[in-house]
């Protein structure tokens, strides 16, 4: 332990504008001999891909019915588009398992694509208008009738073509014994089950301050179809044209998380308050209860069909967009609001990070290193409360990025001051290598540091992040975004083709997939009460 408090304190001491309070909580963890608790946090990843046909097209096929029911599957369901597959692992403490299980899932499902692949890029290819994009079913329970309604609704306000955008989820829960040492590290008032909601939200806090350092770190959808915009084409004029069926901004890392991607500027004034959960709980419940006029021209219920759940400004909590959530387990046809209220904050959601078309599952270890030792410097730093300016100041600084994060000389609103980009980034990662250490303390080969150090080089040089390399190697090619992203798919898949599961995994699968849907028929065969009667009661929880 000695020689670890040694090249922490050499990292610690070295550093410029280190938060006081992260300094001096791993001072005093480490010199307890409680540093190591640190380590373990369960990981788990959620990933979106489109399901698209070899000639590139958006695939009109059902989920594949070998898969399991996308109703009651616990790791393949679908999101948005019966297309749009989502792969969710358990989690694990070692991210290598949850990355491996990843790795399976998608050996599992490529058994069963038949000529399909999976869209490795965010922004969707392939698509011809609203119409060409399917919208999710989960048959005809009620529960399953309201997940669908519920994309109805999203199809109505803010068009089917943002929704089949996908991305990466990354869920992290502190490990649970640090916790206590915590709470009582810093002698809180607070129940300990008062002090971990109070954490998880500080943590949520920082990750709104300095997330924008994911776009550009791992950002990867700097280009765009134009038949993207072919139901809103007055979009079109803020890019520049790469080709004739291309359009993307030079600098850009993630349109994904512009505004014309995974943002909605119908909430842009909802100030959602990330101060404390009951604040959080009592905002978010009151935009699912206010009428909005917008929404109330659709109507809810119109010729006996359901175009939405309700008019007001979310439907339900999910619709709302943003790069954390704060997450607890819900019981089936429990609201998630009231999970998080009745038991609090089990772990978050970060979901920001775009998948990485090089790579055949959209993620590898040393970005899971990074953003798990950046949640945690997050967790342990001083988080002042939010305004509603400081809010506006962190999502205009995540626009800048999303659009134009590799523009040398970009400057970003830090503390009402101008930094450059480069120089605030440089400060995050410095104070991030005593949590790498601590994190490497059993690993002779340092992973974290390790993690650490590639992203360092991604700061100094700019053309070697994702962005920068797809629009590179479409150049070299001269191939736009579409072509470039379907051939990178294709190699994907022979990848999978080439390396199928062990027979013992896919048997699991298999049994997990039956499974399912005895659990969904289960659910169908059970007396249902009437639609409206079910959405009236599952709104009235409190």
């Amino acid at each position: 332990m000695v020689g670890l408090y040694k090249d922490y304190r050499a990292c610690t001491h070295s550093m410029t504008n280190l938060n006081n309070a992260l300094s001096t909580r791993l001072d005093r963890l480490t010199a307890s001999g409680h540093h190591q608790l640190l380590c373990g946090g369960l990981k788990g990843i959620e990933k979106e891909s489109l399901r698209i046909s070899k000639d590139g097209f958006i695939a009109q096929t059902p989920h594949p019915k070998a898969l399991g029911s996308a109703l009651t599957h616990p790791y393949i369901t679908t999101d948005y588009s019966e297309s749009l597959i989502e792969l969710i692992t358990p989690p694990f403490a070692d991210i290598k398992e949850s990355l491996d299980y990843l790795h399976n899932i998608h050996q599992f499902v490529y058994e069963h694509l038949d000529n399909e692949i999976l869209l490795g890029a965010s922004m969707p290819c392939g698509i011809d208008g609203d119409e060409s994009i399917p919208i999710a079913e989960y048959g005809s329970s009620n529960i399953g009738r309201m997940k669908h309604v519920y994309r109805h609704g999203l199809w109505h306000r803010y068009g089917r073509t943002m929704q089949s955008i996908a991305g990466i989820h990354f869920n992290y829960s502190v490990p649970e014994a640090l916790w206590p040492v915590l709470h009582k590290e810093k002698s809180s008032p607070l129940s300990l089950e008062q002090f971990i909601n109070e954490a998880y939200f500080g943590l949520i806090r920082n990750f709104q301050r300095m997330g924008w350092l994911i776009l550009y770190l791992f950002g990867a959808s700097p280009a765009i179809c134009k038949n993207f915009f072919n139901s809103r084409p007055a979009l079109m004029t803020q890019f520049e044209a790469f080709d004739n069926g291309t359009l993307y901004h030079p600098y850009a890392t993630s349109l994904r998380m512009s505004d014309i991607g995974y943002k909605s500027k119908n909430q842009a004034n909802l100030n959602i308050d990330y101060n404390s959960i009951d604040g959080y709980v009592s905002s978010l419940s009151a935009a699912i209860n206010t009428p909005y006029p917008e929404y109330e021209k659709i109507g809810t219920l119109v010729d006996g069909e359901y175009r939405q759940l309700n008019s007001n400004i979310l439907q339900i909590e999910n619709e709302f967009y943003s790069t954390m959530r704060p997450k607890q387990i819900a019981q089936s046809g429990e609201k998630p609001t009231l999970a998080l209220k009745r038991r609090g904050v089990r772990y978050i959601e970060m979901r920001s990070l775009d998948l990485d078309l090089f790579n055949p599952i959209g993620i590898d270890e040393d970005k899971a290193r990074f953003i798990e030792a950046l949640l945690l410097t997050c967790l342990l730093q001083d988080s002042p409360k939010t305004s509603a300016q400081e809010q506006q100041v962190n999502n205009a600084n995540q626009l800048a990025v999303a659009n134009f994060g590799r523009k040398p000389g970009l400057e970003l609103n830090k503390n009402n001051q101008k930094i450059l980009l480069k120089d605030w980034a440089a400060e995050i990662l410095e104070s991030m290598q005593p949590v790498c250490a601590i994190l490497d303390q059993d690993d002779a080969a340092k992973h974290y540091s390790s993690a650490l150090e590639k992203q360092q080089l991604l700061v100094e040089n700019p053309d070697s992040t994702a962005s920068a390399r797809i629009l590179e190697q479409m150049t070299q090619l001269r191939q736009p975004f579409s072509r470039f992203a379907l051939n990178t798919s294709i190699e994907h898949g022979q990848y999978f083709k080439r390396n199928e599961l062990d027979k013992i995994k896919t048997q699991q699968f298999n049994d997990m997939a039956a499974l399912s849907h005895d659990k969904q028929l289960e659910i169908e065969n059970n007396k249902q009460m009437p639609f409206d009667y079910f959405l009236k009661q599952y709104f009235l929880q409190a």
